[in-house]
């Protein structure tokens, strides 16, 4: 009976033994999908690892990092100058591991009858200068411009590599993310937006070619597509502990098919 009652002790131990928690912050791009899917695949094979995921763009992610709320910064951009001094005055180094690579596709209603833009026409449309489709080709109409908002690396993004970092016209309208905008344009026949490789099959919606080339693993890769780019984990230093090994999963073969399945260009 002292035996049986031990067995059930040791067993009622293991079982309430506290989870390993992963508190992962920042890019929607990353956390909204495929982060979700890595953290899935990963409690498979470690089911004592419990994960906290809020994908609330980039700059929240960075952030996390240098207050230490956070093990893994999922971001769609480069720490800015200023986010590494901040960081540093705190005794931080921001660390960034490339963990995929993406293509900001332009986006706009599936019976919108362009088919291509030119980046000049793509920069005068998200700048404001040019304001209806039939400037540059389409049929009339006042153009309605979706954008991230402006704690997204996305938002920045796309005005280093779309907008020569210009501003986005006061017209347009900021959304929480990619999976937002995609639903916005696909409701309105004037609307335009951009998302992330991983949002481009959303129904109601197609996407338009710029300067000949859409965005695909190929063009991700050889860079001939304007608006391709890396995203990054950000980690305090090296990384250690759980955050080390799932790094370590994102970066292998496994976590990179799981990438490649949701939409993302494989680091290799």
């Amino acid at each position: 009976m002292k035996k049986l009652l031990l067995l059930a002790t040791v067993a009622l131990a293991a079982t309430s033994l506290p989870a390993q928690r992963l508190v992962i912050k920042g890019s929607d791009t990353l956390g909204a999908k495929l982060v979700p899917q890595l953290a899935e695949a990963y409690k498979a094979k470690f089911p004592g690892v419990s994960f906290e995921i809020a994908a609330e763009g980039s700059t929240t992610g960075i952030a996390a990092i240098t207050d230490g709320t956070a093990q893994i910064g999922m971001s769609s951009r480069r720490a800015k100058q200023t986010e590494a001094s901040a960081a540093s005055a705190k005794g931080v180094n921001l660390k960034p591991t490339i963990v995929a690579y993406d293509g900001m596709a332009v986006i706009v209603h599936a019976d919108n009858p362009l088919a291509s833009l030119t980046p000049r026409q793509v920069e005068q449309i998200f700048t404001g200068d040019t304001t209806d489709w039939s400037a540059v080709g389409g049929a009339p109409g006042k153009i309605s411009i979706y954008t991230r908002n402006t704690s997204s690396g996305t938002y920045s993004d796309w005005k280093e590599l779309a907008m020569k970092r210009r501003d986005y016209a006061s017209s347009s309208q900021k959304m929480a993310g990619n999976e937002q905008i995609a639903a916005e344009v696909a409701k309105n026949r004037n609307g335009i937006g951009y998302v992330g490789l991983a949002y481009v099959h959303a129904a109601g919606i197609k996407v338009i070619a710029i300067g000949g080339k859409s965005p695909s693993k190929a063009t991700v890769l050889d860079k001939s597509y304007p608006y391709a780019r890396p995203t990054f984990y950000y980690t305090n230093g090296e990384p250690t502990g759980e955050a080390a090994k799932f790094i370590d999963f994102t970066l292998s073969d496994e976590g990179q098919r799981i990438a490649e399945q949701v939409g993302f260009v494989a680091i290799r």
